[in-house]
């Protein structure tokens, strides 16, 4: 259709409502309005039913994914008896397997928006397989070993977790994108709810807590024969139907940097990984403490420890992740129409809502366990909210054809500055605090490194706040245009072609 001066909206009638993307928004383009992604030609990608199989796979690796993650932190207690380790270095636990996705995750990316991504992920997920059942086997003098196991842990994960969210972007459009994305992404926190409640219970039922560490591994090898059986070599891009040539390493770099939106929302996500990576790791082990400081239980000394904790704490983290995921998602799609920013929006006041719960938490625990609960689950609640919003302006922000890379980087980044460093960062505060390495029943030091956290979320509704003042522009600049930077009109916001027509 020819600019003439107006601007007719495309012709819908032929298309059933429930196969539409409500008002063009998120993943969907003008002119690719079917929720399944199509090639170029009209044909889908694949069948309606084996997309739904491959997402389910997905969520099913993803959920095992944060399930092996969290499984240490629910034998914490046992880990530091076992090797009698003070906080800062049982810290390094989580933070040198999250490093590992600091050297690998890159590199995943370029390969993933390059290379076979099904084989990528099996070739992680067996190494992720193997390492985990080794780490499993390590004697009382060979904490190194774990240390370096659960390393190559990270590795394996790494190239799951930075090229899933891109086939998910490949199989779907419009609303059953952002849908699916937000199945995915309940497996984070439901996965972690899990890994805290199977550990401890396997550690308590057989006295060892290497015995926690044996059963994702075994769930993971059922997850890769899945994924080799059901996922093909997706076509990328074919759901905008926009050009899959991969460029250069820094063209992808420059692009990424100069994308407002996904520079912004990815400090945002650093933060929120900074704070969500000290609450997960050290939280039922604060618990613990708290109720050892109110004379409730008596310092552990043999294990395996009380793990009562460990199981609330991983049943609160099920019920709210849940919950986040659910009401985040309605929220946003009822919004959407209204506000196009929204989302970011929706980062940005729950970030700032949970600051006043995580005070609250850290000062009620010494005199109120119930009391301490309560708070928990408010600001677990505000914090998953975001997981789903997150994940899915890291999709319709970027060009297809760098989806790879981009998750890739903000997975670096996140975890470079965010739940990498806040367990060890908390554990050394704790120790400076407590002047005692050696002592795990010491609470008041732990207390007070807490403080670091409301400082943190400060900072992420702010990053969050400047991601709503560039949301849209950037999200029809990835979806309505072959180019990383497309001309746009500026009442229309529909893609100029270089004749002066404007696509339909």
């Amino acid at each position: 259709m020819e600019s003439n001066g107006s601007v007719q909206p495309p012709d819908e009638t032929d298309s059933p409502e429930w196969l539409t993307s409500s008002h063009g928004h998120y993943g969907s383009t003008a002119n690719s309005m079917l929720s399944l992604a199509s090639r170029p030609d009209g044909n889908p990608v694949v069948s309606r039913t084996r997309a739904h199989i491959i997402v389910a796979v997905l969520c099913y690796i993803n959920l095992l994914n944060y399930m092996d993650r969290y499984s240490l932190a629910g034998v914490l207690l046992n880990i530091q008896l076992f090797f009698q380790l003070s906080d800062s270095i049982a810290g390094l636990l989580q933070t040198i397997f999250i490093c590992s996705f600091l050297l690998v995750a890159p590199l995943f990316g370029y390969l993933g928006d390059r290379y076979n991504r099904t084989y990528i992920m099996v070739c992680g997920l067996l190494v992720w397989m193997v390492t985990a059942t080794g780490s499993s086997f390590v004697s009382q003098s060979q904490f190194w070993l774990l240390l370096l196991l659960r390393g190559l842990i990270g590795i394996g994960e790494a190239s799951f977790t930075t090229i899933a969210p891109t086939v998910i972007g490949d199989l779907f459009t419009g609303q059953k994108q952002s849908i699916m994305i937000s199945l995915f992404t309940i497996c984070m926190p439901f996965g972690s709810g899990l890994g805290y409640i199977v550990s401890s219970s396997v550690a308590s039922h057989t006295g060892d807590w290497r015995w926690a560490l044996r059963v994702t591994p075994i769930l993971v090898l059922l997850g890769l024969i899945l994924l080799l059986i059901t996922c093909p070599d997706l076509p990328r891009g074919a759901s905008v139907d926009q050009p899959t040539r991969p460029g250069s390493y820094w063209d992808d770099v420059k692009y990424l940097v100069k994308n407002k939106s996904y520079f912004w929302s990815t400090w945002g996500v650093t933060s929120l990984c900074f704070v969500i990576g000290a609450l997960s790791f050290w939280m039922p082990s604060f618990l613990y403490r708290a109720r050892v400081t109110q004379g409730l239980l008596a310092p552990c000394l043999v294990q395996p420890c009380d793990s009562t904790d460990s199981k609330i704490f991983g049943g609160v983290t099920l019920v709210t992740g849940f919950l986040g995921v659910i009401v985040s998602t309605i929220l946003s799609r009822w919004l959407r129409p209204k506000m196009p920013n929204v989302d970011a929006l929706i980062c940005f006041a729950d970030m700032a809502a949970s600051l006043p719960c995580v005070f609250i938490v850290i000062f009620v625990a010494p005199s109120s366990i119930p009391a301490t609960y309560v708070f928990i689950f408010i600001s677990e609640l505000l914090l998953f909210m975001n997981w789903p919003i997150i994940a899915d302006m890291a999709l319709y922000v970027v060009v297809p054809r760098r989806r790879s890379s981009a998750q890739a980087f903000q997975i670096t980044l996140c975890h470079l500055l965010g739940d990498a460093t806040s367990p060890y960062i908390i554990g050394a505060i704790s120790d400076a605090i407590n002047k005692s390495k050696l002592d795990v029943t010491e609470f008041y030091g732990q207390q007070y490194s807490f403080l670091v956290l409301p400082g943190i979320l400060v900072l992420g509704a702010l990053f969050f706040f400047i991601t709503s003042r560039h949301l849209e522009k950037d999200r029809v600049a990835a979806q309505f245009s072959d180019e990383d930077s497309p001309p746009c009109d500026s009442t229309s916001q529909l893609p100029v072609q270089s004749n002066g027509e404007q696509k339909m």
